[in-house]
């Protein structure tokens, strides 16, 4: 999941809470004792809901029908594309907005640090809608990632396995919800 499934998923949570799984992918490791506790809590959130979405059998479905040579960079693309579905399905935004307060009043890990703006300023949320932009999004992902852009080679796969994509994703975001939702 990517960050509106993430701050979709930990809505009902303090703004603590949601910051610290908006940003979880810019925080290593385990130790989060300089966190405070709610933002450690959103962390270790964020952390559980990757892990059971990457062992979920829909997406392990999916990944195995990326191409190979490019497979081991799926995850990140349907992270994304996961995101598209959400947004364009979307009938209540304020989430969104919210997130984008929490993310513009407070620092972010300097492994965020530009990207977060641009986000906010750009309206990556809400652009996730647009499937166009999203393929865009992953391709300007894998040019910020050394070598080859595997990222942009995924997004051929992507636009022509849409709608089992969009499949496995009506069989997944429910069940995340259940399980993960707060």
């Amino acid at each position: 999941m990517n960050f509106l499934a993430h701050a979709l998923l930990a809505r009902k949570g303090s703004d603590d809470f949601l910051y610290g799984n908006l940003i979880a992918d810019g925080v290593k490791g385990s130790d989060l004792s300089g966190w405070p506790d709610e933002v450690g809590h959103g962390i270790r959130h964020h952390r559980r809901v990757d892990a059971v979405v990457d062992a979920h059998p829909d997406v392990v479905a999916a990944r195995a029908r990326a191409p190979r040579d490019d497979r081991r960079f799926a995850g990140v693309a349907l992270d994304m594309v996961w995101d598209h579905f959400i947004a364009r399905d979307l009938d209540d935004d304020s989430i969104i907005e919210r997130a984008y307060h929490v993310l513009q009043n407070r620092q972010a890990p300097a492994r965020l640090g530009s990207m977060i703006p641009a986000m906010v300023s750009q309206d990556w949320l809400r652009g996730y809608a647009d499937f166009d932009f999203t393929c865009r999004a992953v391709a300007g992902l894998g040019r910020r990632l050394s070598g080859p852009n595997r990222l942009a080679a995924l997004v051929p796969w992507l636009e022509g396995d849409y709608e089992l994509l969009e499949n496995d994703f009506q069989r997944l975001w429910p069940d995340v919800r259940a399980r993960l939702g707060r």
